[in-house]
């Protein structure tokens, strides 16, 4: 025996005898293996031992005989030559194509209900450059915007598509990262899908064209085909969307924004930009100017003295004159919201691009009758008697209007403005002015649908009683909580109920009410009803209205009432198809969402603005009413800087709101005070009477509401609230022009601190301690122009 077999011996525990001759004397006779000392128990232990490390012996003998060095990296190889047969015959297999169909543009047609076409917008607002019209240093902002080795590179960026490839399959959605020339191709000869398809397609096609052609044509080529915003395709239309000047004249400023543009060109508008929007920008042009000194192509001086030049106004295409634009602008802001919700875009740039690229045809709920009433309403009973020759202040003030059908939640007629093409913004969705005193319904519905109790533990009901004193001290749970609001004029109306606070739009009960509800509650229900309450805190100040919120949005909630609760969300797009791709929308009429007694409740308590408070003078005792039950409410904000009035019959919900706006201050919010001849514009004054003009020209038959409540003034009289300052018994229809020195010592049953009249008046604003002898004859007087007092 050798040493080895010895010492495998000794692993196995057992011992080898010396080599002994047999009994025979033969040499070559095997040795005899003596067993190891211990006895069999021991022996076998040693054997089992043996075995197992046998066996884990050879299973590592053929782990190590499978995967060799030479077999991984033989697999590693063969692997690579797969792939690179397979690229192989990609790039073999696929052409660079022709021009995407797309790059024809078509344009968009929108039809109002009835199949009639009132708008077209397109041909696709392109103009193609060469590049040599474009100024060098604007050429190579674009390079350094989107990608700084352009000049140098293959045309492709391996890791930004093994990136976009792994994000694709692993749905995290479209990435950045590619370059150039692949953005070329995606928008010239491919689509934006998302998948693996396009994306290996794009490679390949990518890697062709930078053979084929010079990067002079591709970056001419991307310039030319990328979307900038303000529906500007190309940099030449970007140019004259954005600077009035063609791309020859651009500077390297300009030239920065427009590449900044193209990552988000909505979000990045300054124009029109949200405060982290134009942030978001800022540093984008930033980044592609410090780029650009990186790449050698500006001093450092020369990067130091730039500064980020701000874009001209929109401006509306030709063709949307009138309120077609507006109606163009709302139904496309819907189409974009609803691509994204299905699925189809990834988010609202692409929805934009999308509908950009032409091709659809949108029908609106629009009624043409209805729409033409609307607008024939606004002129006859405001614009045409606006005299910015004789009063400076008539040429800040706009109008915007929306009407929806309770039923089916379709927007029948908007008003957007005086003209599109001079006022770009649409004045019917804008919420950037505070509806005031409309808000009031909102708190009572929380009220009734909460069960909620005042301090007392009284149930809030129409006929709960109230302290209507002005500056009254709201309180919570015996604690005053910082919130004293004035009522309109200082009025200490005393004891009053909800349904008279409401008729009077009494601001100290509301706030009050409030806070007995719970402000949580009430901007909870707030949002239920449809309106966006999303970053408001729910604080008691937000029961004077002091939000944001457009006439479209307060349509909606008031429709939602007037539907018994169900939410109603206002549509203005009935269909909306490109080719043979129809998109879906949601129904409008949701689920209940307050009680039917709550809805049902707020509309009774409503009908008493009309019949016996703020809106009386210009709806009910408008010679068309023809008898038709109408609830509504009126506001008025701070300042006068708003003035609205939100009603509804039962088929048919309709908000006017007046802004004060000041166009040559970027939009700057302005009193209407002494607008149109009267010392202030309110809620019953002319927003009710382009109402009450509109609503019963087209109302058709009259209608009851059918209720279900015990509550309210449709149902059963309230009594009315006894202020310390009222106008007399018998009003006139004009004031009168001596102010009484010292008020009326036995007030009248029904003071009328917000009732319009169709004449208005030209009393000036009187203080607290100078009411008027005389009725108001509808109009509001503010205690002070300077002390600003929100109301209805």
């Amino acid at each position: 025996m050798g040493r080895a077999e010895e010492r495998r011996a000794r692993q196995r525990g057992g011992r080898r005898a010396a080599p002994q001759p047999s009994s025979g004397g033969d040499a070559g006779a095997t040795a005899v293996i003596t067993p190891p000392e211990g006895g069999g128990r021991a022996a076998a232990r040693a054997a089992a031992k043996a075995g197992n490390k046998k066996q884990k012996k050879g299973q590592r003998s053929f782990l190590r005989r499978l995967f060799t060095w030479k077999k991984i990296l033989g697999a590693f190889f063969g692997v690579c030559l797969l792939g690179m047969g397979a690229f192989i015959v990609l790039y073999l297999m696929i052409d660079i194509p022709k021009g995407n169909p797309e790059a024809t543009q078509e344009s968009n047609v929108y039809k109002y209900s009835n199949g009639k076409i009132f708008a077209r917008t397109g041909d696709t607002n392109r103009e193609i450059v060469e590049l040599d019209k474009v100024p060098k240093k604007v050429q190579l902002a674009f390079v350094a915007a989107e990608n700084k080795t352009f000049y140098n590179d293959p045309g492709v960026d391996l890791k930004g598509m093994a990136r976009g490839v792994i994000n694709t399959l692993s749905g995290k959605g479209k990435q950045g990262g590619s370059t150039i020339t692949q953005q070329y191709v995606k928008n010239y000869y491919l689509t934006s899908d998302q998948t693996v398809t396009r994306k290996l397609n794009e490679l390949v096609i990518s890697l062709k064209l930078e053979r084929e052609e010079t990067k002079d044509y591709i970056l001419a080529g991307y310039i030319n085909t990328s979307y900038y915003g303000r529906g500007a395709w190309g940099i030449q239309a970007a140019a004259q969307a954005y600077y009035r000047k063609d791309a020859k004249d651009l500077d390297v400023e300009e030239g920065a924004y427009l590449a900044a543009l193209l990552q988000a060109p909505s979000q990045y508008d300054l124009a029109t930009a949200t405060p982290t929007g134009k942030k978001l920008v800022t540093a984008r042009w930033n980044y592609v100017l410090d780029n650009m000194v990186e790449m050698g192509e500006l001093t450092a001086s020369e990067r130091a003295d730039l500064k980020l030049p701000k874009p001209k106004a929109p401006q509306a295409a030709a063709g949307m004159a009138g309120q077609n634009g507006y109606l163009v602008e709302a139904a496309n802001n819907q189409l974009a919201k609803q691509l994204v919700a299905s699925g189809k875009a990834d988010d609202t740039e692409d929805a934009k691009a999308l509908i950009d690229l032409r091709g659809w045809t949108i029908t609106l709920n629009i009624n043409p009758k209805k729409q033409a009433a609307l607008e024939k309403a606004v002129k006859e009973r405001l614009t045409s008697k606006l005299d910015p020759k004789k009063r400076k202040v008539d040429k800040h003030i706009q109008a915007g209007a929306v009407s929806v059908d309770p039923k089916t939640g379709k927007v029948v007629a908007m008003y957007g403005g005086v003209d599109y093409v001079k006022h770009f913004t649409n004045n019917a969705t804008r919420r950037d002015y505070q509806p005031a005193s409309t808000f009031k319904p909102v708190i009572l519905a929380a009220a009734v649908d909460e069960n909620a109790e005042t301090q007392d533990g009284d149930p809030i009901t129409a006929s709960t009683v109230y302290d209507g004193d002005s500056r009254h001290k709201v309180k919570d749970d015996g604690t005053a909580v910082g919130f004293a609001p004035p009522n309109e004029d200082n009025v200490d109306y005393g004891d009053v109920t909800v349904q008279t606070a409401m008729n009077k739009s009494i601001n100290s009960v509301f706030a009050q009410m409030g806070v007995d509800v719970g402000m949580e509650k009430v901007m909870e229900v707030a949002g239920k009803l449809g309106m966006d309450t999303e970053g408001m805190q729910a604080v008691p100040a937000q029961t004077l209205g002091s939000m944001g919120a457009s006439p479209l949005e307060m349509a909606g909630i008031y429709a939602t009432l007037d539907n018994h609760g169900k939410k109603v969300t206002p549509t203005i797009i009935a269909e909306a198809k490109r080719r043979d791709t129809e998109v879906e929308f949601d129904d409008p009429i949701g689920e209940q969402v307050i009680t039917r007694e709550a809805a049902d409740t707020v509309t009774s308590v409503l009908t008493g603005v009309v019949d016996d408070g703020t809106a009386k003078t210009s709806v009910r005792d408008n010679p068309a009413r023809n008898g038709q039950q109408v609830a509504g409410k009126t506001g008025t904000s701070d300042e006068n800087r708003s003035a609205w009035f939100t009603g509804y019959t039962p088929n048919l919900v309709t908000s006017v709101g007046l802004f004060g706006e000041d166009m040559s201050k970027n939009g700057k919010h302005v009193s209407m005070y002494n607008a149109l001849g009267v010392p202030r514009v309110n809620g019953g004054g002319f927003p009710a009477q382009i109402w009450a003009t509109y609503t019963f020209g087209v109302m058709g038959k009259t209608t009851k509401f059918d209720l279900d409540t015990k509550q309210g003034a449709a149902v059963a009289p309230t009594e009315s609230p006894t202020p310390s300052q009222t106008p007399s018994e018998t009003p006139s229809e004009t004031p009168s022009e001596t102010p009484s020195e010292t008020p009326s010592e036995t007030p009248s049953e029904t003071p009328t601190t917000e009732e319009p009249t169709s004449e208005p008046p030209t009393t000036p604003p009187t203080s607290p301690d100078e009411t008027p002898s005389g009725d108001s004859g509808g109009i509001e007087f503010p205690t002070n122009p300077n002390d600003p007092q929100a109301n209805g």
